[in-house]
């Protein structure tokens, strides 16, 4: 799905009630169907493979999260999913000369956001029995649907009081088998360490705030802070202890200060660093829109 069509497509899922879905889902695939070929706009993320509606178990996790899915431009205390060309990524001449283009197409479709809160460090979320996202998919593949489906999560660990931002994408599709994604989704930690990067960008907030992500633009994630690798039978989680780190410690805190001001656009790629690795690529992105501290979703540090 690409363009504008995909935050249209996912709030239009998250407003459909669950007594219509099934009656309405022919009407949607004609309609976003039309709508991605007469689209337009810079907006272009997409998932991996073809282009199909959005399946049920998906929708579920969109709808599920503690932190509520909102409108792009004028949400708060939620999240959205921004169009992946307000990033800059390398270009695929980037080791010639040095240029950067506009992110385009997601790698795999956003999938919901948890905020959340516990006495101890949540680690390996998607592995706990009562995970909704991991437990939406176990649901789809006992129906005999979405068998060849993939989960990619990232978990900020917050020093302090033990919060927990977590963002979930997936796919439907195998992931390619000659693709930098599956390279790093199948490789070590320390291939992991020297690839995973993430890009941020301020759409909204103080000044302070903007010249602190101005610093991090774009950074691989474990030369600042530790990251713990969790790898599934159909999901990678990475774990990202930003108390580990006092540079991150430091900005996280300024940011929590900040939080009903900020709206903050953050992506994941797997960094390419060979001439054949070109172009970058967005695995994912979203945009966390003014959110309130005080609607984190208090989780048993036993299981979630």
């Amino acid at each position: 799905m690409t363009g504008g069509n995909l935050s249209d497509s996912i709030t239009r899922v998250a407003n459909q009630s669950e007594e219509d879905k099934q009656s309405s889902s022919a009407t949607n695939r004609e309609n976003q169907t039309e709508s991605s070929a007469g689209d337009n706009s810079n907006s272009k993320p997409a998932r991996t493979g073809s282009e199909s509606p959005i399946p049920e178990w998906i929708t579920e996790t969109i709808n599920g999260g503690s932190l509520r899915l909102v409108d792009l431009h004028t949400g708060t205390n939620g999240w959205a999913s921004p169009p992946g060309d307000v990033f800059s990524l390398r270009s695929a001449n980037y080791f010639t000369n040095k240029q950067k283009s506009p992110g385009g197409d997601y790698l795999l479709f956003p999938a919901g956001v948890d905020w959340l809160k516990s006495s101890t460090k949540l680690e390996n979320v998607l592995a706990r029995p009562d995970n909704r996202v991991a437990h939406a998919l176990r649901e789809a593949q006992s129906r005999g649907q979405s068998l060849k489906s993939f989960i990619f999560a990232v978990n900020y660990q917050i020093p302090g009081e033990q919060y927990s931002l977590v963002f979930y994408f997936a796919t439907e599709y195998p992931i390619p088998s000659d693709s930098l994604l599956h390279r790093f989704i199948n490789g070590d930690d320390s291939f992991r360490n020297k690839r995973f990067k993430v890009v941020t960008r301020v759409e909204k907030g103080p000044w302070v705030a903007k010249a602190a992500a101005g610093s991090f633009g774009a950074f691989l994630v474990a030369k600042t802070a530790s990251c713990s690798y969790h790898r599934g039978s159909n999901y990678l989680e990475i774990d990202v202890d930003l108390s580990s780190s006092r540079i991150m410690t430091a900005l996280t805190r300024l940011a929590l200060r900040y939080t009903t001001s900020l709206t903050i656009d953050i992506g994941f790629v797997v960094e390419p660093q060979a001439e054949d690795e070109l172009p970058e690529r967005l695995i994912g992105a979203v945009r966390i829109c003014q959110m309130e501290l005080s609607s984190a979703f208090v989780v048993d540090s036993q299981k979630l």
